[in-house]
C-alpha cells in the first residue's frame, strides 16, 4: 500500500511491491533475487517517479530493470522491460497494426503523449482498478483478430535478449579480461543497422521500431510465397479457397439444431480449425489453418 506523501507533487509517484515483467526478461533461473529502490528514476514515458526493480537475468543474463513505470506498462499491456505485449510476446506496432486491420480499432490504446491528458488517463485508469475494473485496452474482439495474434505469437522464451552487451574494448582489440571479461567479446552491428538505435517511447507508442517492422516484412515475405505455391500448383493464390471445405446438414427439418461448438467437434482432429461460418440451419463453412488439414478432412 502506497504511503501518504506530504508533499502534492509527490502524491502521484508511483509505488508497486513487484514488477510487470515478461518471463523471457526474469531469465532462465527460478531463483530470483531483486534490487528494490522506491522513487529511484522517472518513468521514460511519464517523467513520473517509480519504483526500481533490478535483478540478474538468469545465470548468463546481464543485469536488468525496469524502464517504465508500471502504469504505463498497464495501460498498453507490456513488459516494464522489454516493452513486448505480455499475451502474444509481440512488439506494440505488430500488435496494433494487427488490431486495427482485423477490425478492432476500437482495441487499440492510444496513450496521450502531453503530461495534462496523460496524468488525467492514469488517474482514471487507478480508479477503475480500484473500483475492480479491468482494463480493457489492446484485448482482441473478434476471433480474426485472436488468429492471426495467435499465429504470429512468440511466447517461448527467448533468453538471447539477455545476453551481456557487447564490449567496446574488445571491439577496438583492447580488453585483456578474456574469459573473465562479463561483456560479450563479439564485433558491434553496423553503426547503420536500425537495430542498433531502438528507443524506448518507438516501442511503446509503436511508432518507427525497427524489430517490428522486420517481422512485419518478414511475414508478408512468407505470405507472398504461399500465393505463389499456390499458384503454381494451379490454384488462385487464395489460400482460404483451398483451406475451406463446406459442410450440408443433411436433416434439414429436425428440430435439432446443429451448433457451432458441435462442427467444431467434429472436425478438429483432422487439424487447427481457423474458423467456422454457420449457414443458417443448411450447412457451415469450416476454414482450416492449412489446405492438408481440409484435404484430410475432405478424404475421411
Amino acid at each position: 500500500m502506497a504511503s501518504i506523501k506530504k508533499d502534492d507533487n509527490k502524491q502521484k509517484w508511483e509505488e508497486t511491491e513487484f514488477p510487470l515483467v515478461c518471463e523471457t526478461c526474469l531469465g532462465d533461473n527460478p531463483y530470483v533475487r531483486m534490487t528494490k529502490e522506491t522513487h529511484g528514476k522517472k518513468c521514460k514515458i511519464c517523467d513520473i517517479p517509480f519504483t526500481v526493480f533490478a535483478w540478474q537475468a538468469g545465470t548468463r543474463g546481464r543485469l536488468k530493470k525496469v524502464e517504465i513505470c508500471r502504469t504505463c506498462a498497464r495501460s498498453k499491456n507490456v513488459c516494464q522491460v522489454c516493452i513486448y505485449d505480455l499475451q502474444y510476446g509481440l512488439p506494440v506496432q505488430v500488435r496494433d497494426k494487427i488490431l486495427a486491420e482485423e477490425g478492432c480499432k476500437d482495441a487499440v490504446v492510444a496513450v496521450p503523449q502531453s503530461d495534462a491528458n496523460r496524468a488525467w488517463m492514469t488517474a482514471q485508469q487507478e480508479r477503475d482498478i480500484e473500483q475492480g475494473k479491468a482494463i480493457q485496452g489492446c484485448v482482441p474482439t473478434n476471433s480474426a483478430a485472436a488468429m492471426k495474434l495467435q499465429s504470429m505469437a512468440r511466447m517461448e522464451p527467448r533468453y538471447e535478449r539477455n545476453l551481456p552487451k557487447l564490449c567496446s574494448f574488445f571491439a577496438k582489440g583492447e580488453c585483456n579480461r578474456g574469459s573473465q571479461c562479463p561483456f560479450r567479446h563479439e564485433l558491434p552491428r553496423d553503426k547503420n543497422d536500425p537495430l542498433s538505435k531502438q528507443n524506448t517511447k518507438d516501442r511503446f507508442f509503436g511508432t518507427n521500431d525497427p524489430v517490428a517492422s522486420g517481422m512485419v516484412r518478414r511475414q508478408k515475405e512468407k505470405a507472398e510465397k504461399r500465393r505463389a505455391e499456390l499458384k503454381a500448383r494451379g490454384g488462385d493464390g487464395d489460400e482460404r479457397a483451398v483451406s475451406t471445405l463446406y459442410v450440408r446438414f443433411t436433416d434439414e427439418g429436425s428440430q435439432k439444431r446443429i451448433t457451432e461448438a458441435e462442427v467444431r467437434d467434429k472436425f478438429y482432429s483432422f487439424g487447427e480449425i481457423a474458423s467456422v461460418r454457420m449457414h443458417a440451419d443448411k450447412g457451415a463453412f469450416v476454414e482450416f489453418t492449412s489446405p492438408q488439414a481440409t484435404q484430410h478432412a475432405i478424404a475421411t
